[in-house]
């Protein structure tokens, strides 16, 4: 077999830059022009509230990282914290109106940027994609 280096045969290398050029055009038209509250948006949008510890767990993120963007997101009015009733140690956050307002407007520039980035294919091949994306996703989780 013969070894290939070439960057254009890297899945990894390729997922990555099509990572960063997604998130490029996302920064470009968020306002304040901020990725980090992202996962954030999508795991409290929908009006949950969940502890630190999912947070990073959904945003597949270390703690000291979550830590800090709710600091921020805290600081600009965007999430609040209170008390966890079932978990005295734990506290649970949320959106703030501000926070959830944002968040709409972060989740609609990303379907459009996905848009985008999709337009280059045919209809079926976007679900063939996504779904090759969910296969590869899966098999890396489980090693």
């Amino acid at each position: 077999m013969e070894i290939r280096d070439r960057r254009s045969d890297s899945v990894g290398y390729l997922i990555n830059w099509a990572a960063r050029l997604l998130a490029r055009a996302l920064d470009r038209r968020l306002e304040g022009g901020n990725l980090g509250p992202m996962p954030v948006y999508y795991a409290l949008l929908d009006g949950a509230a969940l502890p630190q510890k999912e947070l990073a767990r959904l945003a597949a993120v270390e703690q000291p990282t979550m830590a800090n963007t709710l600091a921020r997101m805290t600081r600009d009015g965007l999430v609040t914290a209170s008390p966890d009733p079932s978990d005295r140690r734990s506290t649970l956050i949320r959106l703030t109106p501000l926070g959830h307002e944002r968040g709409v407007a972060a989740m609609a520039n990303a379907r459009a940027v996905n848009a985008l980035a999709l337009e280059a294919l045919e209809p079926g091949e976007r679900e063939a994609f996504l779904a090759m994306l969910r296969k590869v996703i899966a098999r890396l989780e489980a090693d």
